[in-house]
């Protein structure tokens, strides 16, 4: 997987194999996204330029990736469902660790900016109280489950 700049992460994704149905299932860490070649940071800093105002083609230049990569995680992101979705994801991280940073959120320009600050509270908050050696956009990618680009995962019956 790519990182920022030129380094690269070495992954050996677990395998698991279903009881109820006998498929075999990938296990990714959550320094990554499922069907991405970035990891979570890379992309998640071209979702935070993005909320800051700046265009898929800077972004693309300072990340050093192809525009249509960064172009098709910007737009992944344009779904107000997905972003609410992202959202709700830190909010419900939130309320079981530290309620209190709830009250403290900033308001920001746009959806996006409002879900990745959001993120960034939960993942500083379980980094803080919970797993203080897991860089925070590894908790973001749990905290999303993989889904900081694409769809966003249906919710559960019950």
């Amino acid at each position: 997987m790519r990182d920022h700049g030129t380094t690269t992460v070495a992954l050996r994704p677990r395998r698991a194999r279903c009881r109820t149905c006998r498929a075999t299932h990938v296990l990714l860490p959550a320094v990554v996204a499922p069907r991405r070649a970035d990891t979570t940071a890379v992309i998640g800093s071209a979702l935070l330029a993005s909320a800051g105002g700046a265009g898929y083609r800077r972004i693309a230049a300072e990340l050093e990736r192809p525009l249509s990569t960064v172009r098709r995680w910007i737009r992944a992101v344009r779904d107000p469902e997905h972003v609410e979705w992202l959202r709700a994801q830190a909010v419900l991280w939130l309320a079981r660790v530290e309620r209190d940073v709830l009250a403290d959120l900033a308001p920001q320009p746009t959806r996006l900016g409002e879900a990745l600050t959001a993120l960034a509270a939960a993942a500083v908050t379980l980094r803080a109280r919970v797993a203080p050696h897991v860089p925070p956009w590894t908790l973001i990618g749990q905290i999303t489950r993989g889904r900081l680009v694409g769809r966003a995962v249906p919710a559960q019956p019950g």
